[in-house]
C-alpha cells in the first residue's frame, strides 16, 4: 500500500459547465468503482483509498470537507463496478436509466416484419411462417412498390441445386399459403394480375431492417 500521499501537477484551472440561471457549484461526487477483491489484488482496501482521495483533497484545497458512503450491492449482482454504485447512491441518472430499462416494452398492434430477426407479428402475436413463406414475404418486402412476377421469386428463392424447384402454379400455392397465415392483414400481399405480387404498407405495418442490407438485392 502507497505510504505517501499523492501528488497533483498543478493544472489551469478550468471552467465549469454551464449551471443553470441562480445556482453555483458546491462541490462535487466521484463515483469509484472497485469492489473489496480488485482494491486486494492492488495491495490495497477501499478505506486505505478512501483516505488517500481524501488526504489529497485536503492538499489540493485545505478548507475542503469531504464524505465518503460506500455503496453496498447484493453477492453477485453482476454489472459494472461504477454503474452499481451509481445506482446505489441514487445517482439521478442511474435511476432514470434503469427505470427506463425496466419499462416493459409497449402492445405492438397491426403488423410488424422484422427482417434482422427473421420474424413477423400480427398484433403482438408472432405469425407462425415457415422459413420459406418469411422469405418470400422478405423478398417482396425489399421490393415495396415493384411488382415480382412469379419467375423472378423463383429465380430468387430456389437455388438450381435444389430437388424441388416449384414452378409458376406452385408460387401461387405458397402465395395462398402466406395470406392465410397473415390473418386479417394478408392484403399486404397483392396480386397483380397477370403479372405476379407485389408487398403493399399500410399505416398498421412496420418493417424493421436489418443492419446490413439482405444479400438477395445483389
Amino acid at each position: 500500500m502507497p505510504s505517501g500521499i499523492p501528488t497533483s501537477p498543478v493544472v489551469a484551472p478550468q471552467r465549469n459547465r454551464a449551471l443553470p440561471e441562480g445556482t453555483e457549484a458546491r462541490g462535487f461526487a466521484l463515483y469509484v468503482g472497485i469492489d473489496e477483491a480488485a482494491a486486494a489484488a492492488a495491495g490495497t482496501t477501499l478505506a486505505a483509498v478512501v483516505e488517500q482521495l481524501k488526504a489529497l483533497t485536503a492538499q489540493l484545497v485545505p478548507s475542503s470537507e469531504t464524505y465518503a458512503a460506500v455503496a453496498v450491492a447484493a453477492e453477485g449482482s453482476g454489472g459494472r463496478d461504477v454503474d452499481v454504485v451509481r445506482l446505489a447512491l441514487q445517482d439521478r441518472s442511474a435511476v432514470a436509466a434503469r427505470k427506463q430499462a425496466d419499462k416493459p416494452e409497449p402492445e405492438e398492434t397491426g403488423v410488424v416484419i422484422d427482417i434482422s430477426r427473421k420474424r413477423v407479428t400480427l398484433d403482438g402475436e408472432a405469425a407462425p411462417l415457415t422459413y420459406k413463406e418469411f422469405e418470400l414475404l422478405q423478398f417482396l418486402v425489399l421490393r415495396e412498390g415493384q411488382t415480382v412476377d412469379r419467375a423472378a421469386i423463383i429465380d430468387g428463392l430456389w437455388s438450381d441445386d435444389e430437388d424441388e424447384t416449384p414452378n409458376e402454379r406452385t408460387i401461387d400455392v405458397h402465395v395462398r399459403r402466406l395470406r392465410s397465415k397473415l390473418g386479417a392483414f394478408e392484403e399486404i400481399v397483392r396480386t397483380v394480375r397477370g403479372v405476379g405480387y407485389r408487398f403493399d404498407r399500410h399505416a398498421d405495418v412496420a418493417v424493421r431492417y436489418a443492419s446490413t442490407p439482405s444479400p438477395d438485392l445483389f
